[in-house]
Formats: C-alpha cells, structure tokens, sequence
C-alpha cells in the first residue's frame, strides 16, 4: 500500500495545498485589480501593435455590452474560431464578463465540423474571420437554428491584402469587430451581470480522438483552482512575465496560458502560426520573453531552423512543454540550445483545467517525466483491465481527483459517469509509471496500447527509444490487425528521417538498420514489424502526432 501522497516531500521547498476558499471567485474578479494596477502596460503585442490593458478592458466590456444588447443571457454560450490575435482576448474576456460561456473552434475544422460543436453546445454566438464568412457562415446558420449572432474580425491584420466579403442574413445579426469597439454604441463601463464560481466559464471540446468530441464543462471554480495551483507551484510575480506561447486559444493550453498572463499583468505576444518559425524567431529577438510554452512538435521546428539555434537566448527563464511526449533525447539536444535546467515538462487536459501534473520549478526535473501531481491534486493508478490499484513502477492508467476536474461532459451524463468514477476521480485514458519519488512518466493512452499475441506494447515507450537513432527525426507506432491472429495486432512505425543525416543505402537498408537498431534494444514482441517512411508526419491543428489518421490509413490499406 503506497503512503497517501507520498511525492509532496518532493515538491519545491514551502509548498502545500492551498486553502480551498481561495476558489471561491470569478476568474472575472479574480483579474479586476491587474486592470487597475497597470492600465497603460501592454497586455499583448500582435505584428507591432501593442494593446494596453486599459484598451483590453474597455474592447471587452464593449463586448460584453453587445452580447447583453442582443439578448444573451448568463449561460449562453459563444463559440470564438479565430487564430491567435486581439479579436480573440476581446471576444473571450468579454464574453465571460458577460456571464456567458467561451468554446474555442479550431478555425481548421471544416464547416460541418464547426456546425457539429455549435449545434452540441447550443451555441447563440459565432466570432469567426472575414475571409472564412462566405464559405462557411450561410450554411452554418442554415443549419443552426439557435445561432442569431456572428461577429467578424479582419484577417487582413496578419494576412494583409486579404477582406473578405461579410453580408447580411436574414434574421441574424451580423456584425464586424470594428463596430463594436468604434463610436459609442456599446458602453466601455463593467457590465455588472453577477457571476459565480459554480457558472460555467468554458465549454472546451475534446480532441474526439474516438467518437463525436464532447464538451467538457469547466467552471470559474475550476479554473480559477487550476490557475492559483499552477501559479503557487511557478512562484513567478506579477508584472514580470513576457511570454510567447505557439498554443492556439481554442486549445484549452493556449487560453489557460493566456489567463495566466492576464492575471501576472504581463505581455504576452501573440502567434497567430506557430508553424512560422522566421515569425517566431523575429518576435523572440524584438521581445525577448521571459517565458516560451509549445507543444514538443513545434518546439521540434523551432529547433530546426537555424536562427533559432544561433539566438542568444539568456532571456528565457523557462520553457514550458505540453499536450503530448517530448522524446528525452529531443529534450536534451533542446536544452543545448536554450540552456539546461530551462525545460519544465508538465501534464494536463481539457477535463482538467488543464493542468494535473508538472516538473519542479527549483527542485529535480527529471527529463522524460511529466514531474508530480501539483498541489491539492490526488491520482490513482489503476490496472486498465482489473481496475486494481498498481504498485510503484508498474504501468496504470492515471486517475485525477482535485479541484480543476470539469464539472462534466456538457448533454451527456452517461459519458461523465464513464471517466468520473463513484470516488470522484477522473479516468484520464493515460497509461503512466510511478517512481519512488513520485515523479510520472507517460508509457501510451490506453486507446494507443498494442497488443501483441497477449503482450502489452506502450507506443510512447518504443517512440523514445526509437528516436534516439540518428536518422530518425520523428516516429510514431500503431497497431494493425494481424490477419493470421484475430485480437493480436503487428507493431508498425511511422519514420520521419532527419534531413541532417546522411545514411549510405536505400531506404531498405535503413529500414533494416533501425530494425536492427530496435532489435538490439527492445523486446521481440515491441520491435516494428513494418516500417513507413514518410517526408512529414500527419499533426492534429495543435501540433500533437495524428495517431488516429494514421491508423486510419494504415487499416485502410490493410483493407
């Protein structure tokens, strides 16, 4: 029986949970005196415009005001499908100012997809772009039968010599960005709608890596709990954060960063394309920020580009990795470049506000571990298949139990009864390993697990290894089904080559060598049976490996 708890004798010097009457506010009061503490300091910096937090404030009251204007009401909810730029803090914080519900909408999604995530969520309120209008807006409301608000924000801001033609619908009111925040149509006063922490301020939808995604309903408490933990846990100071995150505010990472860097009163610069690295590098050098947070794939690009690798980059304090595994040898040539000890790897998800767990600020981060569950957070690692508690060092899916876990799956109780267990902790669909310090490491999601003739084969463990062969720049492993066993599947991988390394051979003799170089440090049953070469892997819009178009295309052609 492990001791209660036992990895908080290993959290930085002076910490412990913190009292639970610090949940009980809005996020909205929560960050009401940074407003007033630094109205003329940058709240954010997009393409050499700066807006102050005055000029935030005002832009979402204004927004608030509208949304009041045309009849929404505390609970309603507003889905915001816009990359990262201005629109998007206005719309967010006005919204919430408004009592009313923020779903991010990836803007990649096709149109049926976004009319999926409006119709599940009884969305009354579309913020999207002008370029996507024409394309997208006519069917979605067509469809949308609750939807009487569209908002318009210009992508000639990052894109310039790009309008798109935004008009009218009958019935519904449309209306540009610009016409809210000019003139005196809408009030720049605080809205007064009352708020509480059991009011939900999120509706964040799940990846949807198996069936339709779901709504995760958070609330004030929950977020408000998770920000005050992780903040607790930094020991960063207000006023003295510039940060640069590649997350998307539609990705509950982006807008968890973006909460925070409210509530610290400090710059953040806004990344519209994380994927353009000359952009990234050109903000780094002009800002030089205190804080960069990517998830592993990009910050994989960034090192990739040379200027990158020749920046001084004395002014990053840390770099905060999340939402999938960064191979521990990556991780490493990683901090080669921005200094070591800089790296803070950490763990969360839609569920949970999002973050559960996290490496030491201060004390021993351990490469290749996701650190220790965070302050009032308690886990439970239990056997996927018995559902037994599993001793340390042995593999269990992680269960969560804590003051950020959502409220619920939004319409879908029987979906909550099935990852909220009758003790009140989450089943996160991750397999994780415990060490005798308590430190956690990522072996696979319970969904990714092979099996082999009866062997269990933890894709994220033989990623790890098969990444350190000098040709391979990126791997990914899925199970096919083996035709000659019914309920067994063949272990195939998925290589990305490193353009930097010049291999001697065909592709089959460097196929043979990384089977070779498998062989040599993995058990039977875990060595690919296939290799694929491919010139890029497939990305999910926030960066992570899609498993799920691979397998996809893997058994289709197995088909």
């Amino acid at each position: 029986m492990k001791a209660e708890r036992f990895w908080k004798k290993h959290w930085d010097e002076g910490l412990t949970d913190l009292d639970p009457a610090r949940f009980e506010t809005t996020y909205t009061e929560l960050v009401r005196p940074i407003f007033r503490k630094f109205p003329e300091k940058p709240a954010c910096a997009y393409f050499g415009r700066q807006v102050s937090y005055a000029e935030l404030d005002r832009a979402a009251n204004r927004f608030a005001h509208m949304l009041l204007t045309e009849g929404f009401q505390k609970g309603d909810v507003v889905g915001i499908s816009l990359p990262n730029m201005p629109e998007y803090l206005f719309a967010w914080l006005g919204t919430l100012k408004a009592g009313c519900v923020v779903s991010g909408v990836s803007p990649l999604l096709t149109t049926a997809q976004v009319a999926y995530q409006l119709r599940d969520s009884n969305a009354k309120g579309f913020v999207t772009l002008d370029i996507t209008f024409a394309d997208k807006v006519p069917e979605l409301t067509a469809q949308l039968e609750a939807l009487r608000l569209i908002v318009t924000a210009r992508a000639g801001s990052f894109l310039p010599g790009l309008e798109g033609k935004v008009t009218p619908i009958a019935g519904r009111t449309v209306s540009p960005f610009e016409e809210i925040l000019e003139g005196g149509k809408y009030s720049t006063d605080e809205p007064g709608v009352e708020i509480t922490p059991d009011d939900i301020a999120y509706l964040q939808y799940t990846g949807g890596t198996t069936g339709m995604p779901k709504g995760a309903m958070l609330s004030h408490r929950n977020c408000v709990a998770d920000l005050l933990i992780y903040q607790t846990w930094l020991g960063w100071k207000e006023g003295e954060v510039t940060a640069l995150c590649g997350f998307p505010f539609f990705h509950i990472a982006g807008i968890f960063v973006n909460a925070n860097g409210i509530y610290l009163g400090g710059l953040q610069i806004l990344i519209p394309n994380p994927r353009d690295t000359e952009h990234i590098c050109a903000e780094l050098e002009k800002y030089k920020p205190s804080l960069l947070v990517n998830v592993p794939a990009l910050y994989q690009l960034l090192m990739a580009n040379p200027k990158f690798r020749q920046m001084d980059h004395s002014h990053v304090e840390t770099c905060i990795s999340s939402a999938s595994p960064f191979p521990e040898e990556a991780q490493r040539e990683f901090e080669k470049i921005v200094g070591k000890g800089k790296l803070l790897e950490n763990y969360g998800m839609s569920e949970t506000s999002p973050l559960i767990v996290s490496n030491p600020v201060k004390g021993k981060k351990k490469l290749g571990t996701i650190g220790l569950p965070l302050l009032n957070t308690d886990i439970r690692l239990l056997d996927p298949e018995t559902g037994r508690e599993v001793a340390v060092g042995e593999p269990g899916e992680m269960c969560v139990k804590g003051p950020q876990v959502m409220v619920g799956y939004y319409g879908k109780p029987e979906e909550t009864r099935n990852v909220i267990d009758a003790d009140g902790y989450l089943h996160t669909g991750d397999v994780v390993v415990q060490d005798e310090e308590g430190y956690l490491r990522v072996v696979d999601r319970t969904k990714d697990m092979i099996i082999v003739s009866g062997f269990k084969v933890f894709s994220v463990k033989v990623e790890a290894i098969l990444a350190e062969h000098p040709a391979i720049a990126s791997v990914a492993l899925i199970g096919i089904p083996n035709p000659e066993r019914p309920g067994s599947e063949l272990v195939k991988a998925f290589v990305q080559r490193d353009p930097g390394h010049a291999f001697e051979g065909d592709e089959a003799a460097l196929m043979e060598d990384i089977l070779a170089f498998a062989r040599a440090k993995l058990a039977p049953y875990e060595v690919p049976k296939t290799v694929e070469f491919r010139k890029e892997l497939p990305l999910t819009p926030v960066g992570k490996l899609d498993k799920k178009l691979l397998r996809r295309e893997a058994r289709g052609d197995a088909a």
